[in-house]
Parts: structure tokens; sequence; C-alpha cells
């Protein structure tokens, strides 16, 4: 197989994601084929058309337009103000900035806990008018029937059990999941739901490594962890989180592959120097 421009440097040969998929966009079934080879595959939220693009040529083969974009993004202290028309307007354009990813459109507080009949109206939102390929919602056997709906209708479904940062108010914060064993049995029993109602995949945060592999090795459809071990299908960190742009303590699961608040920080000093010194514009900067 000759190796593709968007295959990362160290994917296996013969991948069915990296190098594998190079003239269209990935799809559910890509992944579900992914699970069956033991491929593991990499998921990074995205919010913007140009930053996506980045990760698009990068290689990455799914990204999230999450709610999280209202803490990263938008400057709230939680996910619950984010609105349906922003989500849609988010997802638009990192549709519009990529080529190969399978966008995932998250669906915010409120915009399908009412009803099966409201998830659908908004789903069909982001599908319709922002061009995502599938959406994601929060919860397990509580959104199983909104789920099942979804699916019928022909919308693909990844589903988000564990920690569900929507219900940061009930929760009190984001303690970690999944601890005890009525806790596991029915992280467990969520899991079993949300693969029955029809998703094509299930994130799992801040759950235990144990159980998350072991909720892994029960499904046929492919976990998604973050927080929760190596031992899921796939893993997913927020953009601003992995690249460094977060201001103060980020969560103990992220890894830092950059320092980008910093190289912004310098690189914007130097201008206000430079501006400062009049020594910008300089002449090759200006026209005649």
């Amino acid at each position: 197989m000759n190796a593709s421009p968007l295959q990362p440097a160290q994917a296996p040969e013969g991948a069915v994601l990296y190098g594998g998929i190079t003239n269209r966009r990935v799809t559910v079934r890509d992944l579900a084929k992914a699970k069956q080879a033991g491929e593991r595959w990499a998921m990074l939220t995205a919010y913007d058309a140009l930053t996506a693009g980045v990760f698009d040529e990068a290689g990455i083969p799914v990204l999230l337009v999450g709610d999280s974009a209202g803490n990263c993004h938008l400057g709230y202290e939680t996910t619950v103000p984010v609105t349906m028309d922003q989500m849609v307007m988010l997802s638009a354009a990192v549709v519009r900035g990529t080529k190969r990813a399978l966008i995932v459109g998250d669906m915010p507080f409120g915009s399908y806990q009412e009803s099966p009949a409201q998830a659908m109206h908004n789903a069909a939102r982001l599908m319709k008018e922002a061009g995502v390929g599938a959406v994601k919602l929060e919860g397990g056997e509580r959104s199983a029937r909104s789920i099942e709906l979804l699916v019928e209708a022909g919308i693909p479904v990844m589903a988000h059990i564990g920690l569900t940062p929507q219900s940061v108010h009930a929760f009190g914060g984001y303690p970690v999941q999944g601890r005890g064993d009525e806790a596991a049995h029915q992280l467990l029993r969520d899991a079993k739901a949300v693969q029955q109602a029809g998703a094509f995949s299930v994130v799992l945060e801040a759950v235990p490594a144990e159980l998350a592999a072991q909720v892994t090795e029960q499904l046929a459809v492919p976990t998604v962890g973050i927080g929760a071990g190596a031992g899921t299908d796939a893993q997913v960190l927020v953009w601003t989180d992995f690249a460094g742009m977060t201001a103060g303590r980020v969560p103990k699961f992220v890894k830092q592959y950059a320092n980008l608040r910093s190289v912004l920080g310098d690189a914007a000093r130097e201008f206000a120097a430079d501006v400062s010194a009049g020594t910008f514009p300089a002449p090759e900067h200006t026209f005649k």
C-alpha cells in the first residue's frame, strides 16, 4: 500500500483508517472495521475551519465539534449555556474546513433531554444545516430511546457515558464515575443500552481504567476514552488542552503535546514591541 499524505508516521501498514482512506470521508463503517482489526484511532475536538483543517491534514480520522467549546472557545464556565444555534455554526465551520475526517456534532444541553422527538429535530439540524456525519449525546439508559429513534432515521449516534459534563450541577463537579460495584454495574448497563439502541461508538469519560477495558471487551462497537485508561479502542482530547492553550491546571488525563499559549504570547509581545519601537511595518511590509 502506498503511504497516504495524511498517514501519521507510526501508522501500521495496511491500517483501516490511517493511510487506508485518502479520497473520501471516514465513515462509521470504517470505525467498525477498525474495531474488528484491532486498530486504535485518535479523535480531537475542533471548533473552527482553520484548526480543523490542520488536524484533518495531520490524519486525525474523527473530529468532534464538542460543546466543550463553551469552556475553551466561548468563555463559559461550563458546557451548559451552549446553544443549538452555536453548535450548528461551529459544526458547519469544521465541516467546511475538512475533507477526510468524520465530523461529529455535539448535542448541547437542553437539545434532546425533553423527548426523542426533540432529539430528532435538533439532530436533523446538525445534519442538514451543518453537514456533520454523526451526532453525539450524553446519557446511557436514559438516552437509549432517543438514540434508537435517531438511528432509525438514519442519523449515526456517538453515545457518551461515565462523566457527562452537561450534568455538572447534578454531580457537584467532575468526579470520576464507575467506582464501587453498583456504579460499575450501572456503567456496564448504560454501555450495553446505548449499543443496543444503535450507537456506533461510546465515549467513556473519567472512569477507572480497569472498568473501561472491561466495557471495551464486552462491546462490539468502538469505545473512545478520555480519562479512561489505555484499554479503549480510541482516545479523544480537547484540542486546547493537548496543544497547551488552556490556562492553569489541566485534567490529570491530559498530555500536552505543545505549548501554543506560550508561543502565541511571545509572538504578541514581539509584535507590540515592534509597533512601539516603530520598526513595524518595515519597508518590505509597505505598499509604494
